[in-house]
């Protein structure tokens, strides 16, 4: 039971974190250019976001998290486990995001998903 919280928080925070940074990215909208003042403009406008900072916070919880993992668990496990954080982005581009996810997307996340049903069912 341990094992299934400590890598649910991995996933779910580390790939919500990263949904609300996207958000609250396109929120802000590219740089007009690649000049140091642009970028730190849109840096400064992303982080008066509240999507960044409720995504950086949740970012940090998932590499807390991950740290725990790894001090318990093989890294070759903890890896391919955490893979699964591309199965729920790709949910959360389509569904929070509101992105559109091709055909070919959908069989790559099937293929994760396989994956990690491997490696869990080979943990024994």
């Amino acid at each position: 039971m341990r094992e299934f919280l400590l890598f649910t928080v991995i996933v779910a925070a580390g790939t919500g974190g990263e949904l609300f940074v996207a958000r609250a990215m396109k929120n802000v909208g590219p740089t007009a250019s690649f000049r140091p003042a642009a970028i730190v403009n849109v840096l400064l406008q992303g982080l008066r976001q509240p999507f960044m900072v409720a995504g950086v916070a949740m970012m940090a919880v998932a590499f807390f998290s991950l740290l725990g993992a790894l001090a318990i668990y093989n890294v070759s496990f903890v890896v391919p486990v955490t893979a699964l954080s591309y199965v729920a982005g790709a949910f959360g581009g389509a569904f929070f995001l509101r992105e559109h996810v091709s055909g070919w997307r959908w069989m790559g996340v099937v293929l994760v998903a396989i994956g990690v049903t491997v490696v869990l069912l080979s943990k024994g």
